[in-house]
């Protein structure tokens, strides 16, 4: 990835008399919890070129793999397919019919990226998940400096702790007070949806979906995403 963000990107502007930068953003890896999310990020992937306004149809944008999953074209001997086509039957046309109906029920839709769900920075997964990678790969090892998100792990912050800091910043018992306590919370506390909605009065499943709301406002505003920066640094969270 290296060798394509920097060789690459050069040979690239050379060629095509132009500078700057080729591809958007840094290169990262997230680990992923397969059962929970891997049907998911394959279809965002292959959504894009039609989210993006560049074909009609998701078989038409000729850089796509979309075409040999659903069996329109016969796949590459390189294409991986079968991980993902076995969630759908095991049969092979079955499946790919199963991916086609799952990945073009989105058509049209709102759907948001699977990423936004990463804790971390890093993991892709729910709060089990975490807790298996932290207790077998990470508990009583050493971390690599160069990762913080993973030093995280090691220590996350307590509700109080992350209520605390935000309060510093947005005043206490205030209402952003509350919804970017929670927000951290979901994000970085490793506690269960259930405890945290427990301890803001709000259902599990309202949780999840006020950490969306305010997540998009953070993305949408420079201000509020200057000072999320700062309680992230405050709770060593970069």
């Amino acid at each position: 990835m290296r060798h394509i963000n920097g060789a690459y990107t050069t040979y690239f502007n050379v060629k095509r008399q132009r500078s700057g930068h080729l591809f958007q953003g840094r290169y990262k890896t997230i680990l992923v919890d397969v059962d929970e999310y891997a049907k998911e990020l394959s279809r965002y992937i292959h959504l894009n070129p039609l989210r993006a306004g560049i074909v009609e149809k998701l078989e038409e944008y000729p850089w796509s793999s979309y075409p040999y999953y659903i069996g329109l074209e016969k796949a590459p001997a390189w294409l991986a397919r079968n991980f993902i086509l076995s969630y759908f039957a095991n049969n092979v046309s079955d499946a790919q019919a199963g991916y086609r109906e799952f990945v073009e029920a989105m058509i049209g839709r709102d759907y948001k990226s699977p990423l936004k769900e990463t804790a971390f920075s890093t993991i892709l997964g729910s709060t089990d998940f975490i807790k298996v990678i932290k207790e077998k790969y990470i508990k009583n090892k050493e971390i690599a400096p160069n990762i913080p998100a993973l030093k995280v792990l090691s220590g996350k912050p307590s509700i109080e702790e992350i209520e605390n800091e935000v309060g510093t910043i947005f005043g206490a018992d205030t209402p952003m007070c509350r919804k970017v306590s929670l927000y951290f919370c979901h994000r970085y506390s490793g506690k269960k949806l259930k405890e945290i909605g427990k301890h803001f009065g709000i259902g599990a499943s309202g949780v999840a979906q006020a950490s969306r709301r305010i997540a998009l406002k953070i993305s949408n505003d420079a201000k509020l995403r200057k000072k999320v920066k700062l309680i992230e640094s405050r709770l060593k969270l970069l």
